[in-house]
């Protein structure tokens, strides 16, 4: 009979015992006898930076984006934390891209750059938002 030399056989038991102990690290918890439920709204963390809509920055007034027919969108400039963005909303809206610049400064935010260039759009559920076949990513 061969004999295995200790460190062969370390070797060889530590590979086998290593995904049993990183299975017993992911199981889930178990609450069986304890009267644990879901937290309740008071024992939920709070988000430290508020919720808001894509391509909106804090402090600054959300554009008009309503419309009843196509001729009511518009593509104009709205800005954001990178600069120039493309978007369509109501013809009557008035973006501020500078507005946009400062309240990125002010609130130290940075965004994600890039954006779809848009070369027309449409009036969708009463919303502008860009023709399909008009948008391109840049």
């Amino acid at each position: 009979m061969r004999r295995i030399e200790p460190r062969t056989l370390l070797s060889l038991l530590s590979l086998l015992l290593a995904p049993l102990l990183l299975a017993a690290c992911a199981a889930p918890q178990s609450n069986a006898g304890n009267d644990v439920g879901p937290p309740t709204t008071a024992e939920q963390p709070v988000e430290s930076v508020p919720r808001q809509r894509p391509g909106t920055v804090a402090g600054v007034s959300v554009l008009d984006r309503s419309c009843k027919v196509d001729t009511d969108c518009t593509v104009k400039d709205v800005g954001s934390c990178c600069g120039y963005r493309p978007a369509c909303v109501n013809k009557d809206a008035k973006p501020d891209p500078a507005a946009v610049q400062a309240a990125c400064a002010a609130n130290g935010v940075m965004g994600t750059c890039g954006f779809r260039e848009i070369e027309a759009c449409s009036c969708v559920a009463n919303t502008c938002e860009a023709s399909a076949s008009a948008a391109v990513a840049r």
